[in-house]
């Protein structure tokens, strides 16, 4: 039997605003309406699940694996909208990049506090 991850539940205050910032910032398709979620496919047949909760939202991390040209038009619209990013998780590498495995990546927020992340290659890859 082969395990592959389906889909994910992304819990926020305002499914249309936490789904809007990603697909803007990973230039995705806009968010589809499916029961009570906004659903953002992704290209590997994964797709997150944008649901609304009240009360505190829980800080997750998604890391997306991206091309080399994605990541270059990710940057710039992180850098046009003046977001914060890190080149580490521990976040003191404040608006750098980091290389690692002979690829690019960085870290930066969603608006729920999300700590989301872009690598051009695969860690131990």
């Amino acid at each position: 039997m082969t395990v592959q991850l389906n889909h994910t539940i992304v819990w926020c205050r305002d499914k249309t605003e936490g789904a809007a910032f990603v697909t803007d910032i990973l230039g995705l398709p806009p968010a589809v309406p499916f029961a009570d979620f906004l659903v953002v496919e992704l290209a590997n047949g994964v797709s997150l699940d944008f649901a609304e909760k009240s009360g505190p939202v829980a800080v997750q991390h998604y890391a997306f694996l991206i091309g080399e040209d994605e990541f270059d038009a990710i940057y710039d619209r992180i850098r046009e909208r003046g977001l914060g990013h890190w080149a580490d998780p521990m976040r003191r590498r404040p608006g750098e990049i980091n290389r690692n495995d002979g690829g690019r990546g960085l870290y930066f927020e969603g608006p729920d506090g999300h700590f989301l992340e872009v690598i051009t290659r695969p860690y131990g890859g």
